[in-house]
């Protein structure tokens, strides 16, 4: 499957409506149909279909839907329905996120209706599954999508879905590079459902079930932007708190402690069980990633092998990332402050002070233990791009793009050009939605004139028309 133009774009984060909440117009804004960026990307696709020469390639390069965000329940008795699903959005099971699907399509019938138009103008669409559609791994979820589309039956073959991965014409390697982040990778992309009791279902990353449990339950949180939850000092966090938490959602210190149990006691148990597969199909399933990537079986495996370890083996790494250790920590020093107050007590009359004299001592401890703890979720997201030369090598080619981050760039490390599209998503740094974060980039791979060789550059998307960012990569990075 030969293309002239190639279009990369990444990380759209396409959800449900939220039709506003009864406390505060600032619950989940980020959700609201005036910043849906459907018919911006429409006049994108009409744009590119006249600036190309030939037919265009789109590759939707991860992280175009976002089911974990969908918070729409079905009005029949159909599906069963749990407490915890009433408050954190549906599980992952076909049927659940068959209808998560449906919710999200229901709300983007113009961004449908943009795919539509451009296949039907001749040209492709290449899915490859992020993090955050997972789901798109059940067959019956990717055939209602081709149906909402609604293609002729000739144009159904236009569309392609990919595990993690697809080669461009023999030059392009595009990843959406979660399996490079050790939070948010699927563990067995080839076989990525799980048996939890009796019910079957896609497995989610730890970084997706913090997303679900806790952030879903944090309606002032901006799940596209880190700015908007985790803030450079402890003056911002009490601001932040004075300014908005206090009147819209006072008990939020509560809500992130049940619902960071719940992340880390899923993250666990669905992380440790063994994946579901047929053995009489293993080389089958193997083969069919292979044709749908335009790689090889050995291609696959390899790239495989150079996926990172998942976190959830490490419970403390999790226990860090939730900011449980510090709860813990602060926990056993009230417990263990008491513990020498009671202890003395008994056997003297002592005043309170030995309660707090003892667990004033120990708060600096916490203060210094606190503050030295650093986020890895950067350095892990970040860890694709310094995998690029060998990923390069083993798909024999010199250029990789990258998403996930929601960060753009333009880099070599070790000869290999390696592009990150960033993100399309709903993400600003403030809850009123008024500072946009990241720009909207995609990467345009054209053919070379007089040539069978292609070259990419890195452009900006601004609405209307589109400014070139950067044509060639950055001095080359070493490790």
């Amino acid at each position: 499957m030969q293309a002239g133009h190639s279009l990369v774009v990444s990380d759209i984060h396409l959800a449900d409506l939220d039709q506003g909440h009864s406390i505060s117009p600032l619950w989940k804004r980020y959700k609201n149909s005036e910043y849906f960026i459907d018919e911006s990307f429409k006049l994108f696709l009409e744009k590119m279909r006249e600036q190309a020469s030939a037919s265009i390639e789109l590759i939707l390069n991860g992280d175009i839907f976002d089911f974990d965000s969908v918070m729409t329940f079905p009005n029949n008795s159909s599906i069963s329905v749990s407490w915890l699903e009433r408050l954190r959005g549906l599980g992952s099971e076909e049927e659940k996120s068959r209808f998560k699907m449906k919710a999200i399509l229901d709300a983007h019938p113009v961004w449908i209706g943009a795919i539509r138009a451009f296949i039907e103008a001749g040209n492709r669409v290449i899915f490859i599954i992020g993090n955050h559609d997972m789901e798109l791994h059940w067959p019956a979820v990717q055939q209602d999508l081709i149906n909402r589309i609604n293609l002729t039956i000739n144009k159904q073959t236009f569309i392609r879905f990919c595990e993690w991965f697809y080669i461009s014409n023999h030059d392009t390697l595009i990843e959406h590079s979660n399996q490079y982040d050790a939070y948010c990778l699927c563990s067995n992309p080839v076989h990525p459902l799980v048996k939890r009791g009796s019910k079957i279902l896609v497995r989610l990353p730890f970084g997706n079930l913090a997303g679900k449990y806790m952030v879903n339950g944090m309606g002032l949180m901006n799940p596209h932007a880190m700015a908007s939850y985790i803030k450079e000092s402890i003056w911002d966090y009490f601001k932040f708190y004075y300014k908005f938490v206090i009147r819209i959602q006072p008990f939020l210190m509560w809500t992130w402690f049940w619902s960071a149990l719940v992340t880390l006691v899923f993250s666990i148990w669905e992380g440790l069980l063994p994946s579901l597969r047929d053995p009489l199909t293993v080389n089958h399933r193997i083969e069919d990633i292979a044709k749908k990537s335009n790689s090889t079986v050995s291609m696959v495996l390899a790239l495989k092998e150079v996926h990172v370890h998942p976190a959830i083996f490490n419970p403390f790494k999790i226990l860090r990332e939730l900011w449980l250790d510090r709860a813990i920590f602060l926990t056993l020093i009230i417990f263990g402050s008491f513990q020498f107050f009671s202890f003395w007590h008994v056997f003297i009359s002592v005043s309170y002070l030995w309660f707090i004299i003892p667990m004033a001592l120990l708060i600096p401890i916490f203060i210094f233990y606190a503050r030295s703890v650093q986020s890895e979720v950067d350095s892990a997201q970040n860890a694709a791009f310094h995998m690029a030369p060998l990923s390069g090598k083993i798909a024999n080619v010199n250029r990789i793009i990258h998403g996930h981050t929601h960060s753009e760039y333009f880099k070599q490390i070790e000869g290999v050009s390696v592009i990150n599209v960033g993100t399309w998503s709903p993400a600003f740094h403030d809850i009123a939605c008024t500072q946009p974060y990241g720009r909207k980039c995609f990467a345009w791979i054209q053919p070379k004139i007089n040539s069978t060789e292609r070259y990419a550059e890195l452009y900006e998307w601004k609405g209307t028309f589109f400014d070139l960012i950067q044509s060639t990569p950055s001095k080359e990075l070493k490790k």
